[in-house]
């Protein structure tokens, strides 16, 4: 039999999702009352008489009779209807602290967001301080709230679990007079972190001893491993080994299943030998050291047998900011800050791509608004030279694949990144039509963010990769990595496959502040598992290089 609480909190989910569509405030309102004072009484409805239930204060004719409903068949009908018109990811806003009804309608309606990782997103784009009840500090508050709500989830973005596992890292080996070195995931440089990883000569008791003291829980221990969680629900495991076979175990958990499996049967690896360094492991078998970032594929085995393992890019080799927006749109500091501060970062140059007219959302430019933007660059160019800020635009791809200006307006641009932001439930076929469409048009330079991802949050919209790799390869489009590190789309995996069709990467940050540039590290570390050279990289081009690009950018359009 429902229970008073379920009672009451189906009327409170009621009264709300009513608000968050803007159905009749007087009814809902009764919900929520109803809520209160279901909340409020001692004795279950369900052993009560039915004309009872009216006499309870604050239960009107239709609260009682949808009590008397969810008694008889313990749902209510009302809210499994609105519920089933609700996207899951607004219900799931309902639980975090600081977001009510109201700010979800926004957050929905206004700014077309479904999900959570959406929200998040937009908060890092400052984007929410566009709209009406939304200042900087309800947006940090909501931005916080939701990375301790997603964090109770036990799977993270290595830039989120990054400077946590340096720390505890610092924490252990001052503690503990013994080894650690960073092994699995983390030290794969994988995007998504389940787990992070030490291998180590310590024994059980002493790191259950101290784990304990620094308020980790121990999870599962065998003879191998020991595994523990914190408060926040992050999974830290010990691999343990001894001085015999430390390199092997760090070897073994360094690599993947598949890559693990093809080392094993090709080289008849005796993972029982002591080897005094991991690259002996290598050495002992003819082949050069593979970074544990590349141990994914079992086919760059072979190329470590004939010692032909590319040079990976560094940060270090990036040049220049390409993707980046300002206050002109939804960024946090203004043209001036961003250039500025890409000077300061040793930058040669800038590419500016705010967003186009059609991102209401995001305060995208309109027509008369770009060119107020273009006399500005021009003033700074002046101002700031040998330093180049390049006019860019970050064009919606509208539904059917078009781009957001007129031709005129887009031939004003020195490139255009095009990227889908609306519309992005798609099945393949339409959105294989739709980005086919945008990469053919003489106007796009870059194809941004490829599938919409945002890690831990949207799944992409499903895409032929190769069908779109080629059309880049007809139409010289190159293909972003964008950094930010809810994105990193293109997908690494997906990498190897362009740079075999000599399809220029483009490693971009996605930058909304001045703080932004940083993530081009995030997207250096995956690009790195596809191995992608400086070469291949379009931010790795100095400014007279990418001037050149530009110049042949716009012999396109010819």
């Amino acid at each position: 039999m429902i229970s008073n609480d379920e009672i009451s909190n189906n009327f409170s989910l009621l009264a709300k999702l009513m608000d968050i569509h803007g159905e009749n405030s007087f009814k809902a309102k009764s919900y929520a009352a109803a809520a209160f004072s279901v909340d409020k009484v001692l004795t279950p409805l369900s052993e009560m008489p039915q004309n009872a239930i009216f006499s309870i204060k604050g239960i009107g004719e239709s609260a009682g009779n949808r009590i008397i409903e969810m008694l008889q068949t313990g749902k209510l009908q009302i809210l499994e209807d609105i519920i089933q018109n609700t996207p899951p990811g607004i219900l799931e806003m309902l639980k975090i602290k600081g977001i009510g009804p109201k700010k979800i309608a926004t957050i929905w309606k206004e700014l077309e967001i479904e999900t959570l990782g959406e929200l998040l997103y937009a908060c890092n784009e400052n984007r929410l301080t566009l709209y009406k009840g939304f200042g900087e500090k309800t947006q940090q508050n909501i931005k916080e709230s939701i990375e301790f709500y997603m964090g109770t989830m036990g799977r993270y973005l290595y830039q989120q679990v990054e400077s946590f596992s340096k720390e505890l890292e610092k924490i252990l080996t001052t503690s503990l007079p013994f080894t650690f070195q960073l092994t699995g995931e983390m030290r794969r440089q994988m995007e998504i972190i389940d787990s992070i990883d030490w291998v180590t000569n310590a024994n059980s008791e002493s790191l259950k001893a101290f784990m304990n003291s620094i308020s980790f829980q121990l999870k599962e221990e065998n003879e191998s491993k020991l595994s523990f969680k914190n408060e926040q629900n992050i999974t830290v495991q010990f691999w343990l080994a001894n001085q015999d076979n430390f390199q092997s175990v760090l070897f073994e958990t360094s690599c993947s299943e598949e890559f693990l499996n093809e080392w094993s049967h090709s080289t008849q690896w005796d993972k029982s030998a002591v080897y005094p360094m991991e690259d002996a492991i290598f050495s002992t078998y003819n082949c050069c050291p593979i970074p544990p970032c590349q141990r994914e594929s079992a086919s760059i085995i072979n190329l470590a047998k004939q010692n032909i393992i590319p040079s990976t890019i560094n940060v270090e080799d990036i040049a220049g900011i390409i993707h980046s927006h300002s206050t002109w749109s939804d960024g946090g500091n203004s043209l001036a800050e961003m250039a500025k501060s890409a000077i300061e970062k040793g930058m040669q140059y800038l590419v500016i791509s705010d967003h186009s007219k059609s991102a209401f959302y995001a305060n995208g430019l309109s027509i008369e608004r770009v060119a107020d933007q273009h006399k500005e660059i021009d003033q700074l160019n002046q101002q700031l030279a040998p330093f180049k800020i390049f006019k860019s635009i970050e064009s919606d791809i509208l539904n059917d694949g078009s781009l957001d200006y007129p031709d005129e307006i887009l031939s004003s641009f020195d490139l255009i990144i095009a990227s889908v932001h609306s519309n992005l439930k798609m099945n393949a076929e339409k959105a294989n039509a739709r980005l086919l469409k945008a990469i053919e048009n003489k106007y796009t330079s870059i194809l941004g963010h490829m599938t919409g991802r945002l890690l831990l949050s949207r799944a992409g919209y499903p895409i032929n990769h190769e069908l779109i790799i080629d059309a880049c390869v007809a139409n010289n489009v190159v293909i972003e990595l964008n950094a930010h590190p809810r994105r990193l789309d293109i997908d690494w995996r997906w990498i190897k496959k362009a740079l075999d069709k000599n399809v220029l990467i483009s490693i971009n940050p996605d930058a909304h502040t001045i703080d932004g540039y940083e993530d081009c590290k995030y997207g250096v570390l995956v690009a790195q598992k596809a191995g992608l050279s400086k070469n291949q990289n379009l931010s790795s081009f100095n400014v007279t290089q990418f001037e050149q690009f530009v110049q042949i950018q716009q012999n396109k359009r010819s």
